[in-house]
């Protein structure tokens, strides 16, 4: 018994029938009359998941298939709906009635509770067995329950999209959006997706009409061609789910099947037999044999076995399935899968000996077969070979799935290049190859990284991501030739193998790739743009192993990176000194903090008006013993790689507050911080911390940070901006005017002072843009408030300029490099005398 047909007293409760008698007769017709049109429309919307034309014993499965499917799905929607029940009472809970925001609440979370349970209460008792009932209950429940929360959201929009302010209408079509598509949950059962998402349609689209504003009907339209297309979608998904369970059960049942079939072959020995005689011709021919090669007994019949066999088939065969572009070998049947014996076959029928289980290929109207063949002579009463009798089998599907499984063995699932496995087996045959070869021959590993691929995946989600990862791939297929193969390793990480002469070829080869993957992509209608670094190692030139070339090829492909990103590197042996140089620095920083090795000296900052020191940056200077000065511009690169910046950071901090309270209380102290650090939760504790341990006051420290701590707009950075001004430490904006500078920071983010780069005045007398640029930073700081200091002034004209133009203050050789904090006392009284006497005018002798 079908769901359709269960009856009504199932799901019916008697009081409902004890009181329907009591009602006047024209009331209860119309009642009636309404109930049928309302059950009969409940009906046909559920008659969209039935399946009908299946045998019996299918259609129960298949329908208990899609609801458990359904179901399993219900607990993470169910607890979905509640959240946004509770967001949408917090949001509006002060501009919408309240007793509808609790209403609403309340409906859903009573559907909600009911759902589960519904859920729970299937799962126990006929989660284990199927049952006609139980299938049919939990599709009316199901149904019910989706209708009844489809009208409770419908109400929504009708209630709140009118009254509501510009932000929150945009709340309500964002909520009413995400409740249709939340069809796609219950998509393999159809109707239920429906009678859930129908009240939400009408309601949303009665809501925004209401409000009779254009923005609004244009919104209703573009709604309504939104939810059809996720009705589509969602019928579509359900199409394919209901012939996904049909499949699976079809499947179950077959192999039942086929296993009757198979230990009936075990019993009888054979498949199908033939026979030819002493000329080779077919003798007998059996119906199974006829339909495995599709033609017809009367055609085989008489015909030479030897004029069926297709020799080298299966070189042809394979390596038409394996070659794609260059990109796959042709599969090599004779190592554990068998191989193509139509010449050991023929021998052995000429020379009249018994053959057991040769495969052959046989060429039929219906494409190519392959035979698996067993067969021994007999002989005349002379004792002659009179032919040969024998069984045959039809392993063509057999070798299909094997060649499928080799192949996807081989390949990667997403994009259909060869994968990591087939990388490493390819290229260290490769590798071998050219190290025993005298020819010269070259095997260049083309390691590529995409550059930007992160940005895409995290924003437009990752099916965007393996939509972009797929086109990549193909471009790659396009841009290689014969001479080379391209694999996927994994993430946005490709490698392309190319087999050469030439040194040169690989480096155009490259060039050609990075031009492929740097056009624009569109993805569902959106533009996306990303690159690709790639780094280059040879064999045997670099090396002659895989993974020393495969190391080597990371190296310059980092390099790469380095260099700015969207170019191609060679392997050098600079590269492993730098790494090693790399990794000799990053241990002895380490020991060098601890050592006491590091100090920090200091560059006074100069009031460009009066001359005087108005504070100092505090800059990290490290002298190994035996080896001398490390570049800070070397260090702190491996520091931030590593995240031991941090600890450089806590210690500068404390030491600049420290050496800062021998100064004038006037005198600031400026301390650079590097993103990483400044992005941690707690830093701003980190700086109140020192400034309680050294005493110094917050308003005489300076924080610098530079422009790029704000490209990842983490919550922390602005927590921590707005809670170190709030002590009374000061932030300054470093190298203002370089890299990502953008004058919305200056808006968005608190900042008390910029500094404006030293590029801009390195160039102050030669290019009058300069100049340009440095005077509309001043007239945009000033009316914002903000102190601006010039950094790299290095001559009195420089310094004229910019004092002239208000600049607030200046740093530079002009006045002092970085000094140990022994001299800062020293500079203090001697830089205010050095200007006023620069600025003191010449006295002509008449």
């Amino acid at each position: 018994m079908s769901a359709d047909s269960a009856p009504e007293t199932d799901f019916a409760p008697k009081h409902f029938a004890s009181k329907t008698d009591t009602m006047p007769e024209t009331r209860r017709d119309d009642t009636t009359r309404s109930t049928e049109r309302f059950g009969s429309l409940i009906d046909r919307i559920r008659r969209i998941d039935t399946v009908d034309g299946l045998p019996a014993r299918y259609r129960l499965q298949v329908r208990a298939g899609l609801l458990d499917e359904t179901l399993k799905l219900a607990h993470y929607s169910a607890v979905t709906h509640l959240v946004v029940a509770v967001a949408v009472a917090y949001f509006f809970w002060d501009s919408a009635p309240r007793a509808y925001l609790l209403g609403l609440l309340a409906v859903v979370a009573v559907v909600i509770a009911a759902t589960l349970y519904m859920t729970w209460l299937y799962q126990r008792i006929f989660g284990s067995a199927v049952s006609e009932l139980g299938v049919a209950r939990g599709y009316r429940l199901s149904g019910g329950f989706a209708f009844a929360l489809g009208l409770a959201w419908a109400t929504m929009p009708i209630m709140l999209f009118s009254p509501a302010s510009s932000d929150e209408r945009l709340l309500v079509v964002g909520i009413a959006a995400g409740l249709i598509s939340d069809a796609y949950v219950v998509g393999p059962l159809l109707s239920v997706s429906y009678l859930f998402a129908v009240p939400v349609i009408l309601g949303s689209f009665i809501g925004l009409a209401r409000s009779g504003e254009p923005i609004a009907l244009s919104i209703a339209v573009l709604l309504v061609v939104y939810a059809s297309f996720v009705g589509l979608s969602v019928r579509r998904m359900s199409r394919l789910s209901r012939q996904r369970i049909l499949d699976r059960v079809r499947v179950e049942d077959q192999s039942e099947t086929i296993g009757l079939l198979l230990n009936e072959f075990e019993e009888n020995s054979s498949d199908w037999l033939w026979e030819t005689d002493e000329t080779g011709r077919f003798q007998h021919v059996s119906p199974r044999m006829a339909q495995a090669l599709g033609c017809p007994i009367e055609r085989l019949q008489r015909s030479a076995f030897r004029d069926l066999l297709v020799p080298g088939a299966d070189a042809r065969s394979d390596e038409a399935r394996g070659r794609d572009r260059g990109q796959d070998r042709g599969q090599d049947w004779s190592e554990d899968r068998g191989e193509d014996r139509t010449a050991d076959l023929l021998d052995q029928l000429r020379q009249g000996r018994a053959f057991h289980e040769l495969l052959v290929a046989i060429e039929t109207p219906t494409g190519l077969r392959w035979l698996e063949l067993s067969g021994k002579p007999f002989t005349d009463q002379r004792g002659h070979v009179a032919g040969f009798r024998g069984v045959g089998s039809d392993v063509t599907q057999r070798r299909e799935a094997e060649a499928h499984i080799a192949y996807l063995a081989a390949r990667d699932s997403l994009t259909g290049l060869s994968n990591r496995g087939m990388f490493h087996e390819v290229a260290s045959e490769a590798c071998a190859a050219v190290a025993a070869s005298a020819r010269g021959d070259l095997v260049n590993l083309l390691y590529l990284d995409l550059d930007g691929f992160k940005k895409v995946n995290d924003t437009a989600g990752h099916g965007a991501g393996d939509a972009l990862l797929r086109q990549v791939a193909d471009r790659l297929r396009a841009s290689v030739d014969a001479n080379a193969q391209v694999f996927r390793l994994g993430g946005d990480e490709f490698a392309i193998l190319h087999r050469g002469r030439e040194a040169a070829e690989a480096e155009i080869l490259a060039e050609a790739v990075i031009a492929a993957l740097h056009r624009p992509y569109l993805i569902d209608g959106v533009r996306a743009e990303i690159g690709v670094s790639i780094g280059i190692a040879r064999a045997p030139q670099d090396a002659t192993e895989l993974q020393d070339l495969l190391r080597k090829a990371d190296l310059a492909l980092y390099t790469a990176k380095e260099a700015g990103r969207g170019r191609w590197q060679c392997f050098d042996a600079d590269l492993e000194r730098r790494v090693r140089r790399w990794r000799e620095l990053d241990g002895a920083m380490r020991a060098g903090l601890a050592g006491g090795e590091m100090e920090l000296h200091y560059q006074p900052l100069v009031n460009l008006q009066d001359g005087e020191v108005v504070g100092c940056e505090a800059l990290l200077r490290w002298t190994r013993p035996g080896h001398g000065p490390v570049s800070p511009a070397e260090m702190i690169p491996i520091a931030e790689s590593t995240g031991f910046v941090i600890t450089i950071g806590r210690w500068a901090l404390r030491k600049a507050c420290a050496e800062a309270l021998n100064w004038p209380a006037h005198m600031r102290v400026a301390v650079n911080i590097s993103s990483t650090h400044f992005r941690l939760p707690d830093f701003y504790r980190e700086v109140e911390a020192a400034l309680g341990e050294t005493g110094l006051a917050p308003e005489r420290l300076e924080i610098e940070i530079t422009e790029s701590i704000f490209l990842a707009n983490t919550p922390h950075v602005l927590e921590n901006l707005r809670a170190l001004r709030a002590t009374g430490v000061r932030i300054a904006l470093d190298d203002f005017g370089t890299g990502y500078s953008s004058l919305s920071y200056l808006t968005q983010f608190p900042v008390d002072k910029i500094k404006i780069d030293r590029a801009f005045v390195r160039d102050l007398s030669s290019r009058p843009e300069c100049l340009s640029v440095i005077k509309a930073i001043m007239v945009i700081a000033g009316d914002l408030g903000i102190d601006v200091t010039v950094e790299g002034v290095e001559t009195e004209q420089q310094a004229e300029m910019l004092r002239l133009r208000r600049c607030n203050s200046a740093q530079g050789f002009l006045y002092s490099p970085a000094r140990p904090s022994g001299e800062v006392t020293g500079l203090i009284e001697l830089i205010p005398r050095a200007v006023k006497e620069a600025r003191r005018p010449v006295r002509h002798v008449a």
